[in-house]
């Protein structure tokens, strides 16, 4: 008997069979899961984020790399991937079966990465090359690599409209301003010191970035090319995250075990709740009524109610998570 599957299973099937993706031209599914990337162990946790409580981990065996770091969701095909920085590779996972697909290097100690608007491109950061690596999804390798001026990107954002691509450079305290059009880094923005998580805000030339060292936030104005000026938040900023509609900036300060929130037009933290040990990188519900934060030395997630600015409960996952994705 013939069988006939639809465009996201072929997908799927033959991404994690390690060959070449037929078509990923379907819009991003809107899924009900949290991923969580837990290096400490090389999984990753699933949250079903109607009830708030972890519903498997990928894989059922043995683990998906040795260092993971960042977990992007891709479009429709209900494929994971993850950034092992010790494997210098982004893997596929299934994620309902749990399968480990694809190895696709990537560079000498990738961290962040992010989905491209339209869903078809993965950015990665690759440290100690100091580069982006450009993933094509459908085709699962990389596509371009695009230098940056700065050192050691450590996460990489792209603006609403994919045109543009901002890194923050650890080792450098700096930001690089990407071309995706030119494929090139266009400008080198002086940042407060030791920027991390970078959140900016939808449709606009602002971005919000976490500066671990200072202990603010800059606000960055992307096309003058100038900080704003910063904000202070709680000891050791790491991860950073805009509301759907920039109003908000939620920021995990790892060294207080806080997210402050920030009103982005008065441009003041007019919150600060309390979370487990060392939160990294958070993620948003798509109604934005939830903020998922992981908390890398407690080995959990804390539920955040954005209505109320409380914490919800804390949801126990693997060891020292580094951040969350919700597709």
């Amino acid at each position: 008997m013939r069988m006939s599957l639809s465009r996201a299973s072929r997908a799927a099937y033959t991404l994690i069979l390690g060959a070449p993706l037929l078509s990923m031209a379907a819009p991003i599914a809107r899924a009900d899961s949290a991923f969580v990337g837990n290096q400490g162990d090389g999984t990753v946790s699933v949250i079903d984020t109607g009830s708030d409580k972890v519903t498997r981990t990928l894989p059922d065996r043995n683990k998906i790399g040795t260092k993971v770091q960042a977990v992007v969701a891709a479009p429709s095909a209900r494929i994971v991937f993850v950034v092992d920085a010790l494997g210098n590779d982004l893997i596929a996972v299934d994620a309902a079966s749990g399968v480990v697909g694809k190895h696709i290097l990537v560079g000498r100690a990738p961290e962040g990465a992010a989905l491209a608007p339209d869903g078809k491109t993965i950015a990665v950061c690759v440290e100690d090359d100091n580069e982006v690596a450009l993933v094509d999804i459908a085709a699962g390798e990389v596509r371009a690599r695009i230098a940056t001026q700065g050192k050691n990107p450590e996460h990489c954002v792209f603006d609403a409209d994919g045109r543009w691509l901002l890194t923050s450079n650890e080792n450098s305290d700096d930001l690089d301003l990407i071309d995706l059009k030119a494929r090139r880094s266009v400008a080198v923005i002086h940042a407060s010191g030791h920027p991390r998580g970078i959140a900016w805000l939808p449709h606009r030339s602002l971005a919000y970035v976490a500066e671990e060292s200072a202990g603010v936030v800059d606000v960055v104005d992307v096309d003058a090319r100038k900080i704003l000026e910063s904000i202070h938040t709680g000891l050791r900023p790491a991860g950073a995250i805009a509301s759907a509609d920039g109003a908000r900036v939620y920021v995990s300060n790892g060294g207080d075990g806080t997210v402050s929130v920030i009103d982005t037009r008065a441009r003041k933290v007019i919150a600060t709740i309390s979370v487990g040990k060392r939160p990294w990188n958070m993620a948003l519900t798509h109604d934005g009524r939830k903020l998922y934060v992981p908390n890398g030395r407690s080995n959990s997630v804390s539920v955040i109610d954005t209505d109320r600015l409380a914490v919800l409960g804390e949801i126990p996952v693997g060891a020292l998570p580094w951040g969350v994705t919700i597709p």
